[in-house]
Parts: structure tokens; C-alpha cells; sequence
């Protein structure tokens, strides 16, 4: 019995899954966000988020050793040193402040193709807050303020009529006809 042995398996053996997902890990440390199918993405975010954390302790850590001991962790999963080399050098420091939930997914049109279903997986920046509940009793209090809005909209509709003052010459023979 396989109980509690759920694994993404993507229709491939072991060692093409690995490398299937060490290519895309890499590819989304590059690059920041790639293209791929929503089952793929879905099967890389758990992959990826791991080596994010531990990019995380070695840009905490003091000691070199351990250091250099999360990067090789890091590099056996990833298998590409320019990427592991840009998430230990420049990206860890945008995710220190982050506990989890480095990757967002965003559903795409399907394939031309075959219909499969797209996804765009990308990388989180430090900048993005992300998702609040509170954000949403706001924008129930912009309701109320388009009221406010509509005291400046009266004061162009004052200059309206100065305008409407003057006629124009269709609009004098329309008035003449009837």
C-alpha cells in the first residue's frame, strides 16, 4: 500500500522528474517567473521553496562553514551554479522577512496546442504585502467616498451653463423650425 506517499509524479520516472524539476528551479531562480504547465508548477513549488529557506539560514548564519554547507544543499538539488550562486548572493536578502510562500501561481489560457493547462510561477519580491483580509473592508469604504467626489464633479457643472449660454446656429434653426 502507498499511504501517505503522495508525490507529483508527472507521468515520469524518478530520475526524469529530478532533473525535470532541477531545470525548472533553475530557470525560476534566473529569471524570477517562467511559463510552464499548471501541474508542473505545482509539483515545483514545493521543490523550490525548501532551497529558498535555505538560502535564508546561510544569509543568517555567521559561521562560513555552515554556510557553504546550505549552498552545497542547496546545489545538489539545483544542479546549476549560476542560480544557486544568484539566490545565495542577491535574492536571499528579499525573502528574510518572509516565512514561507516564496512562489506565487497564476492560471494561464490553456495550450494552443494540446489544451493543457498554463501556469505562470514566479518568485515573490520583498516589496509585495501579498493578500490581507483588510484590504477588502476598504474597498467597501471608497464607496463612500465617490460622495465627496461628487461636490467637485458640481463644481465644473457650474461653468456648464455659461457654456450652454451661447448658441450655436443648428441648434437656433432647430429652435426657429418648431
Amino acid at each position: 500500500m502507498r499511504h501517505s506517499k503522495h508525490r507529483f509524479q508527472l507521468g515520469v520516472k524518478k530520475e526524469h522528474r529530478f532533473a525535470l524539476m532541477a531545470n525548472l528551479a533553475a530557470a525560476l531562480l534566473e529569471h524570477g517567473r517562467i511559463q510552464t504547465t499548471k501541474a508542473k508548477a505545482k509539483a515545483l513549488r514545493p521543490f523550490i521553496e525548501p532551497i529558498i529557506t535555505l538560502a535564508k539560514k546561510a544569509a543568517l548564519s555567521d559561521n562560513s562553514a555552515q554556510k557553504l554547507h546550505y549552498r552545497r544543499l542547496a546545489l545538489a538539488r539545483v544542479r546549476n551554479k549560476q542560480a544557486v550562486h544568484k539566490l545565495f548572493d542577491e535574492r536571499a536578502q528579499e525573502f528574510l522577512n518572509r516565512n514561507g510562500g516564496y512562489t506565487r501561481i497564476y492560471k494561464l489560457v490553456p495550450r494552443r496546442g494540446d489544451a493543457a493547462e498554463m501556469a505562470l510561477i514566479e518568485l515573490i519580491d520583498a516589496s509585495d504585502e501579498g493578500y490581507k483580509k483588510q484590504g477588502r473592508r476598504k474597498s467597501k469604504a471608497k464607496k463612500s467616498a465617490p460622495k465627496q467626489n461628487t461636490a467637485k464633479a458640481e463644481k465644473p457643472a457650474e461653468e456648464g451653463p455659461v457654456v450652454e449660454a451661447e448658441e450655436h446656429p443648428a441648434e437656433v434653426a432647430e429652435g426657429a423650425k418648431a
